[in-house]
């Protein structure tokens, strides 16, 4: 055996998983044949055995599946899959009946399948570390538990109980899991887990599962109880509602659960694999296992960020402008300890900044979730102030000002020289190109924009901008930085819109480039969430403010006549600007755009509502328009810009396109970000089908031969 070594000493054998040549153990194919040979030694040498120890020689327990092995297969595949699963169940159940107890000692975490080979021991003693994690994440990944984790995480938990941590993919640490019933010990180190195992053995000569037991109940009952029966009675719609019907895994996971609770164990175990077969060779499986742990992992590892520049951990950092913006960033960082000073034009102004951490986290006082103590020392973190001279030694400075190109160059000015000796300074623009902005800095090349998303404590994707002369440090540290917070960092090239806020523009104004061709309102925001995004393309122009995107295009004209070129506006952008301009409608705020903002008797704002006067003004009653078409549209707009942007070389890698589209403009999770939509279909197919919209909607789909090749030449 290659994964595994067996050892038979004094009654106890010890299974210990220990995959070569890399650092986690998973269940790869070596893994399961090996997993076979192991359990048929435990049976011939059954009459030696007392007990039965799980362990690992990593620095983790087990990480789970065999995902770049997933990658791979076809639909054809699926009944073998299905005879792997069920191969590795059968193992498992043969270990878990043998009579005698079996101990897994968790020396670190156990996720996915890990779990589920840690769920094989009777008892389950683990290091008490809040830095461990256990748990079930395989939805996040677009697959569901399938070797035996939803059948035994439901008979553990009952039906209710288990939801979380089967469909939402709750995670929970050693302590939390004691609590849970889910972990029996904890022990302060890993060098005392097998003596406790031993001790176990010895105190239980003989062990079952609680399911195998005759007395077993579930908790909280069947779903035939009329408590339970009436929460599943409206689950399926719950879910369905969430998922909008693109994403299978939540919808198996709860039918394996409840189908599962109604039949013996053994059969439960068979619904499973079933549910899995089919789902595990499903393309958006494939799409999100690429993109949320793939990509991802390759953006936390740093893969963008310039190799040979130590790392930077930040120490002060002062902010400019103590908006939303600012705000947000201040409460970012003080929650992660960084010195913050966050400036504005008059201390009241600063002070209101500072008093957006304390309403953040009030409710968390309220409950007792925080401390008295902790919030005062997070808030403490903050310096408010209206003096420049209070930047005085920050090894970075972000401006966080209005999107005038004047003002921002003015606190540039102002605000550099109050930089340490080394320190470097940021925009946090989302639409002014870097280099441009630059100007005003007398060191460019420690010049940056770091992009942050509203509201920032919130959103956990941060664009980092490279002008022409920002110099590779200053990128490394501003990844850090990015990280510091507990952010995700994406790396692009300068452009107008970088990557981010220029194909986000592209969604939003086909939305309106629709309302102008006729369509009704209500069916482009229909189209908009019914493909994935989180919200209709009208409404979120409304909470952005179309006085913003009017603000934008007029920058962008003066910039372009400024070059000696002329900006040509889209359909969409013209109708924005009428909206502003000539109707008087610029968005939430000021409180009405494409949607009305009622208040109610009681002074607080009732349901938003479409504007009445969108149907007299742009609808064409006569207009016939298909909601799939629509759909493609909103898709393929974006992954066009996005294909773009690649060619362009304001992306340089697909990893940061896929997680900069689904974190920081919620393109669907479902299609793996927008590259991974092009590749799943096939460059070709994609590059043709986007040419047809392109020849029915305008050259904003239209797809060169030179992009096509630039795919190609990206392609994973």
């Amino acid at each position: 055996m290659k994964t595994i070594q067996y050892n038979l000493d004094d009654g106890i054998a010890t299974l210990t998983f220990d995959e070569p040549n890399s650092p986690v153990n998973t269940m790869c194919m070596q893994w399961q044949r090996d997993l076979t040979e192991a359990t048929a030694l435990v049976v011939a040498d059954r009459a030696k055995i007392k007990g039965i120890i799980l362990a690992s020689n990593k620095n983790t327990f087990f990480a789970g599946a065999d995902l770049k092995g997933t990658l791979q297969l076809q639909a054809s595949d699926a009944p073998r899959v299905y005879a792997e699963i069920e191969q590795t169940k059968q193992n498992f159940r043969t270990i878990e009946t043998l009579g005698i107890p079996v101990v897994s000692c968790l020396n670190g975490s156990a996720l996915g399948g890990g779990w589920e080979v840690a769920l094989v021991g009777h008892y389950r003693v683990a290091v008490d570390s809040p830095k461990i994690q256990f748990g079930l994440p395989e939805i996040t990944l677009g697959l569901i538990p399938g070797a035996s984790g939803i059948t035994k995480m439901t008979r553990m938990l009952g039906l209710m109980g288990a939801q979380p941590y089967i469909l939402e993919s709750k995670l929970f640490n050693p302590a939390q899991g004691m609590k849970l019933g889910l972990i029996h010990e904890l022990v302060s180190d890993a060098s005392k887990l097998r003596d406790c195992a031993r001790a176990f053995i010895a105190a239980n000569p003989t062990s079952q599962q609680p399911w195998d037991m005759k007395d077993y109940k579930m908790p909280g009952g069947t779903p035939s109880h009329p408590k339970i029966a009436a929460a599943l009675s409206v689950a399926p719609a719950m879910l369905k509602a969430k998922t909008r019907g693109l994403y299978p895994a939540p919808e198996y996971a709860l039918c394996a659960m409840v189908e599962g609770a109604q039949v013996d164990f053994e059969t439960a175990l068979r619904i499973e694999s079933r549910y899995l077969a089919r789902l595990i060779v499903s393309p958006v499986a494939k799409n999100m296992i690429n993109t949320f742990f793939f990509n991802m992992n390759a953006v936390k590892s740093g893969q963008s960020r310039p190799a040979n520049v130590p790392r930077y951990k930040p120490q002060k950092v002062g902010i400019l402008g103590a908006g939303m913006m600012g705000a947000g960033i201040a409460y970012s960082q003080a929650t992660r300890g960084i010195a913050t000073v966050l400036k504005d034009v008059t201390l009241d102004k600063a002070n209101a900044g500072k008093a957006y951490s304390q309403k953040l986290t009030q409710p968390s006082v309220d409950k007792g979730r925080m401390s008295q103590d902790a919030q005062n020392a997070l808030l403490a973190q903050i310096m408010a102030t209206d003096k420049t001279a209070d930047l005085k030694g920050c090894d970075l400075i972000i401006e966080a000002v209005f999107e005038k190109r004047e003002l921002k160059a003015e606190v540039t000015k102002e605000a550099e020289p109050m930089l340490a000796n080394g320190g470097f300074f940021a925009s946090n623009t989302s639409t002014l190109p870097i280099t441009g902005l630059a100007k005003a800095s007398a060191r460019p090349n420690a010049f940056i924009g770091i992009h942050f998303f509203s509201p920032v404590d919130k959103m956990k994707l941060v664009e980092i901008i490279k002008g022409k002369e920002t110099d590779d440090e200053t990128v490394a540290r501003a990844f850090d930085y990015v990280q510091a917070l507990g952010k995700i960092p994406i790396v692009v090239n300068d452009s107008r819109g970088f990557y981010t806020s220029r194909t986000f523009g592209t969604f939003v104004m086909e939305g309106a480039a629709m309302l102008g061709e006729g369509i009704p309102a209500s069916a482009i925001e229909q189209a908009a969430m019914q493909c994935g995004m989180p919200v209709g393309a009208l409404a979120v122009m409304d909470e952005t403010s179309l006085s913003l995107s009017v603000h934008v295009l007029d920058q962008t004209r003066a910039d372009c006549l400024a070059e000696g070129k002329t900006h040509v506006a889209t359909t969409g952008e013209l109708l924005v600007e009428r909206m502003v301009k000539e109707l008087g409608r610029s968005g939430r705020a000021a409180g009405g755009g494409f949607y009305d903002y009622p208040f109610g008797a009681d002074g607080q704002r009732g349901k938003k509502t479409l504007w009445p006067q969108l149907k007299n003004i742009f609808e064409k009653e006569e207009l016939r328009f298909d909601m799939q078409d629509l759909q493609d549209r909103f898709l393929y707009r974006q992954a066009v810009e996005t294909a773009r942007c690649l060619h362009e070389g304001v992306l340089t890698t697909v990893h940061d396109a896929n997680i900069g589209s689904i974190f920081g403009i919620g393109f669907p999770a479902w299609t793996g970000g927008a590259l991974q939509f092009v590749y799943s279909q096939g460059v070709d197919s994609f590059a043709d089908k986007a040419n047809s919209l392109a020849a029915q909607y305008g050259q904003g789909f239209a797809v060169t031969d030179a992009v096509v090749n630039t795919l190609k030449r990206h392609q994973p």
